[in-house]
């Protein structure tokens, strides 16, 4: 969640991903990449952490464990950044630990992986959450309960999230103004989208792309989705959850609520699905956005920064990440994504996820509510490298030097439009992103290759669908 490439890349390629033998038929091809700094080794009665290396530096680590060391002197606390390439190589490493006998205790997981742990590896929060409610309704009150409801999987809370990113839409200033186009307004459309790209390419020349995009689950052809009223498999609501919504949310807050997404039947053939590969394909035809498997997120910043490309789908990252490039707060802005059949958009979130493995859950809990705390929160996200979970954190006084000027966009995303949700993670992700992305490669080669790639989209999403993880 705190990085554009290692968050949203492929996640959990690896079939297989139960407990005991299914985990290690899921990681057995990963277990080269396994170094011995990643396994916490012999047990010193340490509450173990385990987090992504890249996303949480030295510096990270060192806030995280020093106040919690403040607040629990009693609790000793390790902090193992396991070194990945990417979220695939990190769950795979996870579950080797698990089936060596050497987990951690918590796992910070993002959307991708919720649904998946929470089947699978982890334990419901609900009891704690019950039992420390006086305490957890000052954080409730400062947390949108779209958030809270992609943490819930069957009635049950699994995490507490503590950042979030919506796929929003930035904008380069420069190119805009070579352009001599405005800034668009809150509810611009697809067709205003369009038009202001064709504006962008005739005003530049024939190394700068309008539209960048990747080809990923978040962020790629997923939000186009969203916006013409569909999604990738039928969604619905489990029941349940009421426990959580009453004791935490007023009746506006909490109406429609459930008890966690379920993503069910696949929907690849589906009339709107065409149409947004069709306008995808259309933009590339028109050589007014890049083909889904042109680039990645680790150029972005530099081509986005230096006026190569006029806009991109990206979440409240993104500020912090073009600041630390040198990008001029008043180089770029952001807006909501462009209307469609309706402007709903997607997110993804993250927080810590507590193994059933762990013989420390007591102290495990006591992390969990440390780390969403705002005062925690509020050091470990000085630099604006996310959009915290939390609504008071988002300040102008916070995002005066990062920019943009537009930075209420980043939670408003969720007020605005009440139906915005995560994006599609069923406990089958793994296979279900493996399909999205080779099958949108092969639609998007053509006009003419839409129709035939999604209905072996679909045949392979049924197969992904009908497996147990």
């Amino acid at each position: 969640m705190t990085d554009s490439h290692l968050t949203r890349r492929t996640l959990l390629r690896y079939g297989a991903y139960g407990a005991g033998a299914a985990a290690l038929a899921g990681t057995a091809a990963s277990w080269d990449r396994l170094i011995g700094a990643d396994i916490p080794g012999r047990d010193d009665g340490s509450l173990v952490v385990a987090t992504l290396g890249p996303a949480y530096g030295p510096e990270a680590i060192r806030t995280l464990t020093e106040g919690f060391r403040t607040v629990h002197p009693d609790i000793k606390l390790r902090i193992n950044a396991v070194q990945a390439v990417d979220w695939p190589d990190f769950f795979a490493k996870i579950l080797t630990q698990i089936a060596a006998g050497t987990a951690p205790d918590l796992v910070y997981v993002a959307t991708e992986g919720v649904q998946l742990f929470a089947q699978r590896l982890g334990v419901a929060l609900d009891p704690w959450i019950e039992r420390d409610a006086a305490e957890l309704k000052e954080y409730f009150a400062d947390v949108h309960p779209s958030l809270v409801e992609s943490m819930m999987y069957e009635g049950h809370l699994y995490q507490l999230p503590v950042e979030f990113n919506a796929a929003d839409m930035y904008l380069n200033r420069q190119v805009l103004r070579r352009a001599g186009a405005g800034f668009p307004a809150p509810d611009w459309t697809r067709d205003d989208f369009t038009a202001l790209l064709r504006d962008m390419k005739r005003s530049s020349g024939s190394r700068f792309t309008p539209y960048f995009w990747t080809n990923r689950l978040w962020g790629g052809v997923v939000p186009w989705l969203f916006a013409n009223g569909t999604n990738l498999l039928a969604e619905s609501k489990a029941p349940g959850g009421s426990w959580l919504w009453d004791s935490f949310y007023p009746a506006a807050q909490r109406q429609g609520r459930g008890g966690g997404f379920r993503w069910t039947t696949p929907q690849a053939t589906h009339e709107r699905v065409e149409e947004a590969y069709d306008y995808l394909a259309s933009l590339i035809e028109e050589n007014l956005c890049t083909r889904p498997e042109g680039g990645n997120g680790q150029n972005l910043v530099g081509v986005f920064s230096t006026g190569r490309v006029g806009v991109t789908p990206a979440g409240g990252f993104w500020a912090g990440g073009l600041h630390l490039a040198g990008m001029r707060s008043d180089a770029f802005d952001v807006q909501y994504f462009p209307r469609w059949r309706t402007q709903r958009h997607q997110f993804g979130a993250a927080g810590y996820a507590l193994l059933r493995t762990s013989k420390k859950q007591a102290e495990a809990w006591e992390f969990i509510k440390y780390a969403a705390r705002r005062d925690t929160l509020m050091r470990l996200f000085d630099t604006n490298q996310t959009t915290p979970a939390r609504r008071s954190m988002l300040t102008a006084d916070r995002y005066r030097k990062s920019g943009p000027k537009h930075w209420q966009v980043f939670y408003d995303t969720l007020d605005m439009f009440p139906d915005t949700g995560p994006i599609p993670a069923p406990p089958q992700v793994a296979e279900v992103t493996e399909v999205l992305l080779k099958h949108t490669g092969t639609a998007l080669a053509s006009r003419h290759s839409v129709r035939p790639a999604l209905r072996r989209m679909q045949r392979d999403l049924e197969q992904a669908m009908e497996r147990d993880v």
